[in-house]
């Protein structure tokens, strides 16, 4: 149900996961890589994670969506390694009885993805690389890289 992979990711397989007969929705969120960012040229991105310590947060990521959504399944899969534009770089599947809590448990566990999971990105940009932040990209990483 919670991956990392270095292999381009596909969906179908994802969203099986969480298929149920007594679920009536399943939310399927596909974060691709963007060419542009604020204006500015992204060629590709590099995702490196501390991956024992990912794969569990990805883990009660999808217990907490389970808890708040009863009835709710989830599966997640991110990639690592380098990414060109318009790869898929993770895909959050969740399903329940209803679609709200679907929707809503889909958004929640994209959030707390970035809030709390060792993956880290580097950005190769037209002009340059550089490691982008913390997940949530309002702190920089000192020295400019992840320690």
């Amino acid at each position: 149900m919670y991956h990392l992979t270095k292999e381009p990711i596909n969906v179908q397989p994802i969203i099986n996961q969480v298929t149920d007969r007594n679920c009536g929705a399943i939310a399927t969120f596909i974060g691709t890589v963007r060419e542009l960012t604020a204006g500015k040229k992204t060629l590709r991105l590099e995702y490196h994670a501390y991956e024992d310590m990912a794969v569990k947060m990805l883990e009660r990521i999808g217990n907490e969506v389970e808890q708040k959504w009863e009835g709710s399944k989830v599966a997640i899969t991110h990639r690592l390694g380098m990414l060109e534009i318009s790869d898929i770089a993770i895909v959050i599947a969740v399903s329940s009885p209803h679609r709200k809590a679907a929707y809503e448990g889909n958004a929640y566990a994209m959030e707390r993805i970035k809030e709390m999971v060792p993956i880290w990105k580097k950005e190769f940009w037209e002009d340059g690389s550089e490691w982008v932040g913390d997940q949530l990209e309002k702190t920089p990483y000192k020295g400019g890289q992840p320690s």
